[in-house]
């Protein structure tokens, strides 16, 4: 009889165990085929290219699960704890949401992740100041922008890295631009919105750098009618797709793509020919890609397919009169990014900058055969005040070592002291970092040409000027 009862016990503890894994296996494997996509409910506005607050800061927004193969089907909203939330993110092995959000009204928002097993959270950045616009990095680390009010490099969101639990935060980015919508190229890097605050406001560009925030440099810069108003997000063949919002007809977005190895000289505008206006874009498993789109302002953005390769909008996934649709992901895995190296040292308290010709620029690139006048003296500009100015070598070249993590600008000028060209874009070096450019405002494409810059034959410059020596790891420097 006893054997006959532990037969029977068995039996029913192998099939309750059965039946969890069935379930459980149907539940992840049912969220592996969703769409996740963030609503909103109030109306949305056209983006504010000034401050931003209204790319980041939807009141009452919600992050839903949808079938795809059932769109006429209910949403499961995944953040019903929330007083608004946005920016999902799925981890490469599909088991997480890396998301913003807000749990009350007053709240700063803050980053969390979800489990999508059991879809229970966990708050990963717990800040004073609003977070936002997170991204999954190799290597067990997050990329975020955290707002600084009191920054005295004067940025406005700041890029952050940390693990995922929270810990070692890291900034990686140094000069006067606020950040946004940032996502990771295959390549390791991170892709990014950066926009310049000070000392006047700049147009949106996407900045490129790695996760340690060396090499920052521009990636792509709209047109001068055109902002960007959404992340670049890389396709499955070698393109980066993304929104470019008109500059007068603020209701129209256009889906635009560019080429990742020629990003500068590949522009194509795939819904030129389409009216209405788009709001955000996501690359699918399949190739095709989904949009965010409304036909007039008196519509909802709806979700729809997308054929990249016939410019059309293909079927309906979302469309609901009583909210917008402002971003979405596909669920499921993903190839995970490389993990790049880091030559940071942070006992060495500078990095290294080398220019080949400050004579060599962008306008010569583009095929102006033009004459201008040539410099033989450069400027280096801080935020508040000249950190030095230095003749260059006969060759155009100089090597300047600079104080780590602090923005500077360079400018050309003559012998008078007369600026020819500049300043450039904002420039920071990280500890140990070593950088090189062709010229002053040259091509980013440009390649050098093969030969030693004289001022490599000597110490490089230190700057600050006023600096007579640097001490590094114990050692002198000169």
């Amino acid at each position: 009889m006893n054997k006959i009862r532990a037969t029977i016990v068995f039996f029913v503890v192998m099939a309750i165990g059965s039946a969890c894994i069935f379930f459980s296996s149907c539940s992840e494997k049912s969220m592996n085929e969703m769409i996740v996509f963030t609503r909103s409910s109030g109306k949305t506005k056209y983006l504010d290219y000034d401050t931003t607050d209204s790319w980041r800061y939807i009141p009452q927004a919600q992050i839903v699960a949808l079938d795809p193969n059932n769109p006429a089907g209910s949403v499961k909203v995944l953040t019903t704890n929330y007083y608004s939330a946005r920016s999902p993110q799925i981890s490469f092995d599909g088991k997480y949401l890396l998301f913003a959000g807000q749990q009350k009204q007053n709240d700063p928002w803050q980053i969390w992740e979800m489990n999508l097993r059991d879809l229970k959270t966990r708050q990963i950045i717990a800040s004073k100041e609003n977070c936002t616009d997170p991204a999954y990095l190799p290597g067990g680390r997050l990329v975020f922008s955290k707002f600084a009010p009191n920054d005295t490099l004067k940025a406005g969101h700041s890029l952050y890295t940390c693990n995922l639990d929270g810990s070692n935060l890291k900034r990686i980015t140094f000069n006067p631009h606020t950040y946004f919508a940032s996502s990771i190229l295959s390549d390791g890097r991170v892709l990014t919105v950066g926009r310049q605050i000070f000392p006047e406001k700049g147009d949106p560009m996407f900045i490129i750098l790695r996760p340690d925030g060396t090499k920052a440099d521009m990636f792509y810069k709209g047109t001068k009618d055109t902002f960007i108003t959404s992340p670049g997000l890389e396709t499955n063949n070698g393109r980066i797709v993304f929104i470019e919002s008109d500059k007068v007809f603020r209701g129209k977005g256009n889906l635009i793509s560019i080429s990742y190895n020629r990003p500068l000289h590949s522009r194509v505008n795939l819904t030129s020919e389409i009216g209405g206006d788009f709001h955000a874009v996501c690359p699918l498993h399949s190739g095709r890609l989904m949009v965010s789109y409304r036909k007039s302002e008196s519509d909802r953005y709806a979700l729809y397919e997308f054929d990249p390769d016939n410019k059309a909008l293909g079927k309906v996934l979302y469309n609901n009169a009583e909210y917008d649709v402002l971003e979405a992901v596909e669920t499921g895995k993903h190839d995970r990014p490389k993990k790049l190296p880091s030559e940071l040292d942070m006992g060495v308290k500078t990095g290294l900058l080398l220019c080949q010709d400050i004579n060599v620029s962008d306008m010569q690139s583009s095929g102006n055969t033009a004459s201008f006048p040539k410099s033989s003296r450069i400027e280096i500009v801080g935020i508040d005040s000249t950190l030095g100015s230095i003749d260059v070598e006969e060759d155009g070249s100089f090597y300047l070592k600079v104080l780590a993590d602090k923005p500077f600008q360079i400018q050309t000028v003559d012998k008078d002291g007369h600026i020819l060209r500049g300043p450039s874009d904002w420039i920071w070096l990280r500890p140990n970092e070593r950088r090189g450019c062709v010229g002053c405002h040259q091509d980013p494409e440009m390649v050098p040409v093969n030969r030693v810059p004289l001022s490599v034959k000597k110490s490089p410059v230190v700057i600050p000027g006023h600096i007579n020596k640097v001490i590094e790891k114990k050692v002198s420097l000169e």
